[in-house]
């Protein structure tokens, strides 16, 4: 017989994949905050650093190659990019944004502190944003550029929740040694989510948890 909370957990499951088998379209790409959408519907976004994996990961949460566009070249993403139920109507319960990617090197100056106006604007002034899902390579752990946002998030006073991918590239031991020195990090934070998603975009691994936790928050 099954307990309780298999019974729950199948159902926040069951709930999560439902959610995100309904077809999703992109709505629109933000330069400036003067382009958004009017606020209504749950937002959740998606950051991360320049080729985190983190367009693939958006993919593979949808189930569909080629919603959110994939490059090889850093900081290719430039807007904030809005994706909504297709068959919603009028009745958009949440809409998923990917924000632009962070820490590519050979950015220039200007383009980088556009992209921190846009951001910090954005993550200040939203209130429909219930919730950032920050993005780290599993292989590689948290960067300084990494806890620059995480403190950009903190001085917003922005729930997030770190996202580990690629953990089908990255040996066992390995991973659980950066899970725990990831956990460590946030512990102390005031707006970060106590609990940690592990994804493969490729493998998809994780991707029930990430479902279940956006449709919670719709």
């Amino acid at each position: 017989m099954s307990s309780d909370n298999e019974i729950n957990d199948h159902a926040a499951t069951e709930k999560g994949r439902r959610f995100f088998a309904r077809p999703w379209a992109f709505l629109l790409g933000a330069p400036s905050l003067q382009f958004l959408p009017s606020e209504g519907p749950v937002e959740v976004a998606f950051a991360g650093r320049s080729n985190v994996g983190k367009s693939s990961l958006i993919n593979a949460l949808f189930g569909r190659k080629g919603l959110a566009r994939t490059s090889n070249t850093p900081g290719r993403t430039q807007e904030l990019n809005y994706f909504v139920p297709e068959d919603s109507g009028e009745s958009v319960e949440l809409a998923v944004v990917d924000m632009p990617g962070y820490g590519y090197a050979k950015a220039p100056k200007a383009q980088v502190e556009a992209w921190t106006r846009l951001v910090f604007s954005y993550l200040r002034g939203r209130s429909t944003l219930r919730r950032v899902f920050v993005l780290i390579d599993s292989r590689h752990g948290l960067k300084p550029n990494d806890i620059e946002v995480l403190d950009m998030l903190d001085a917003a006073a922005v729930s997030y929740q770190i996202v580990l991918t690629k953990i089908d590239k990255i040996k066992k031991p390995a991973f659980n040694k950066i899970e725990a020195a990831t956990l460590t990090k946030i512990s102390k934070r005031p707006a970060a989510h106590p609990d940690i998603i592990s994804t493969s975009s490729e493998k998809n691994l994780g991707m029930d948890s990430l479902r279940r936790e956006i449709a919670d928050l719709a």
